[in-house]
């Protein structure tokens, strides 16, 4: 044992917690998602090193130390949790995407992107499928970046129309149909 006072010892991890404390705490963020998680794993992470506060001889390592402390704990925390999971006779209700609706859907966009001009066709493909930046897409295309903007709104608002006129013309059949169902019962 380190024949300093406790105060002093005190007083030294108080200065560094306090002069490191925001880039601790980014760290935190980069290992787990949600940021209360992140203060808490801090919070553990000061509080296993301050008990081993006097045994880190070279205090410039102290991060190095806390990053390796909150790392670990992290990994106790996610061990903790797959044990959390047990086997049941019984499979919870989930729900699972239809791929056959997820086809009909992929279809409807394909055949409302065939009703855009070539060149707003690539704008929004470039914008949306290929999540490039105004810049990218204009230096892709070779276009200025305000023609760019101007052909991607005009492009949405079309598919928009297209979109608004065939949900229309799917209603239109299904309101002819239900006068005679009723009328039969």
């Amino acid at each position: 044992m380190n024949p300093r006072q406790p105060r002093t010892m005190v007083l030294d991890f108080e200065e560094y917690v306090r002069t490191r404390h925001a880039a601790l705490l980014r760290s935190a963020r980069r290992l787990v998602a949600d940021p209360f998680d992140a203060q808490d794993l801090l919070q553990i992470a000061l509080v296993r090193t301050y008990l081993r506060w006097d045994g880190i001889a070279d205090k410039q390592l102290a991060d190095a130390y806390l990053r390796r402390v909150m790392i670990n704990t992290r990994t106790e925390w996610w061990r903790a949790r797959r044990l959390e999971e047990l086997p049941t006779e019984q499979l919870p209700d989930t729900s699972i995407e239809d791929p056959a609706e997820q086809q009909t859907d992929r279809q409807l966009l394909m055949d409302l992107l065939k009703t855009l001009t070539p060149q707003q066709r690539s704008v929004v493909v470039l914008r949306h499928w290929e999540q490039m930046t105004i810049q990218e897409t204009a230096a892709a295309l070779r276009m200025a970046p305000g023609t760019v903007k101007s052909t991607l709104h005009r492009a949405l608002a079309r598919l928009r129309q297209e979109l608004h006129r065939q949900d229309l013309e799917s209603v239109r059949p299904l309101q002819g149909a239900q006068p005679a169902e009723s009328s039969a019962a």
